[in-house]
């Protein structure tokens, strides 16, 4: 038995009825792409993603081989954590604590002092590229590592790895989520961001980069089907998210490409096992190359690159398998700002033996309900399995 979900990473399909409280009214990222890129994308409309809602330039299949519908996230947030969490069966009533206006001096002053880091710069929001252009130099002249966050939870230290070594970087991110980043200041993620070069030309080290998330408080998807004897993969960031939690094995990638063979890889290797497998894919370009950094044409293109592969990876499916393909939140290229955005998410369920529309799915928690009921466990009673319709 195998199921493998796919996260597109911030590919949402419109605004949700609650989207202006986040400031994201009219945000619709894969509607905005489309309208302006009109990438190719025939797998995946054969699919059933024009299916879904009306899309410019996305016609509907006529027999879509797959099930197709959305999913509304419930909790409280946009960021990657908190769809992945809900995507596992966990809803978050309130946010992530986030820092528009850079940590408060209390949070330094304990982030040094735990750390016994040689002060701080930076301190506030901003790109992660622009602010160790800006700063790196400074950095290394004086041995005090870069802080900044975004618009996520996220409280991020870069550093260079000839001023503060990579071992180095990731204790004091480890003292920084056990004894810093607690309580009301605990975000969602604490993240190494390490990089090398000289001024004018400092490169960050992506493969190098390491999470170090905040644990769930309640049992995960990926926990009870570990404690059922169901070998559970990572493919992408998804076991940072949840502090590697929950998984038999976890596979770094460093692009949609690499992710996309280490997921074709995957499903030979449990096919070869025998065993039964969940296999939980985050492909991150879309979000990380293109949505922050407005990018339309390179998301069309990313887009039409996943296109591409569906057959391979479709292909390399057991008969009996199920295919997920949906994401974690919204990141609109084609709005002035570079944040994500509260948006429906798509719901492609191949495998279904009867492919029909599956509706407007009231929580993302109908993915973990699906999973389990897959594999033959106990699905709670506030969320849905895809195979039964709901209305929406």
């Amino acid at each position: 038995m195998l199921f493998v979900t796919i996260v597109l990473d911030g590919v949402g399909v419109g605004a949700q009825p609650d989207a202006h409280r986040y400031g994201d009214a009219g945000a619709d990222t894969l509607g905005h792409v489309i309208a302006t890129q009109s990438p190719h994308l025939p797998h995946l409309q054969a699919l059933g993603l024009g299916n879904i809602r009306h899309i410019d330039g996305l016609p509907p299949a006529t027999a879509p081989v797959a099930s197709f519908g959305k999913m509304t996230e419930v909790s409280a947030g946009k960021d990657s954590t908190t769809g992945h969490w809900e995507l596992a069966g966990l809803l978050l009533g309130d946010a992530f604590p986030t820092y528009p206006n850079g940590f408060p001096d209390d949070l330094i002053d304990a982030f040094i002092d735990r750390t016994e880091a040689r002060g701080v710069l930076g301190n506030r929001p901003e790109s992660g590229t622009v602010i160790v252009e800006e700063l790196g130099e400074r950095h290394m002249e004086t041995g005090a590592p870069i802080v900044y966050t975004s618009a996520d939870s996220v409280f991020q230290i870069a550093a260079h790895v000839d001023v503060i070594g990579l071992e180095a970087l990731y204790e004091m991110c480890r003292i920084t989520r056990d004894e810093v980043c607690t309580g009301p200041h605990g975000v969602g993620r604490v993240i190494a961001r390490p990089f090398e070069g000289t001024p004018g030309s400092f490169r960050r080290i992506s493969p190098k980069r390491k999470d170090f998330a905040r644990l769930p408080d309640e049992p995960t998807l990926q926990d009870l089907l570990q404690e059922a004897g169901v070998r559970t993969v990572s493919i992408g960031k998804v076991a940072d998210l949840f502090g590697g939690r929950g998984f038999t094995e976890t596979r770094k990638t460093t692009s949609n490409k690499d992710g996309i063979e280490a997921t074709i890889d995957g499903i030979r290797r449990a096919v070869q096992g025998g065993e039964r497998t969940f296999i939980w894919v985050n492909l991150i370009d879309f979000d990380q190359e293109y949505g922050h950094r407005n990018d339309p044409q390179g998301f069309a293109k990313a887009l039409e690159s996943f296109d591409r592969a569906l057959p391979r990876l479709t292909e390399a499916l057991p008969r009996e398998s199920r295919l997920v393909i949906t994401a974690d939140h919204g990141n609109d290229p084609t709005t002035p700002g570079t944040d994500h955005s509260r948006e429906y998410v798509p719901l492609l369920y191949w495998g279904d033996p009867s492919p029909r529309p599956l509706g407007t799915r009231r929580s993302f928690r109908d993915h973990a309900a699906t999973v389990l009921r897959f594999f033959d466990l106990h699905v709670p009673a506030d969320s849905v399995p895809f195979e039964q319709r709901v209305l929406g």
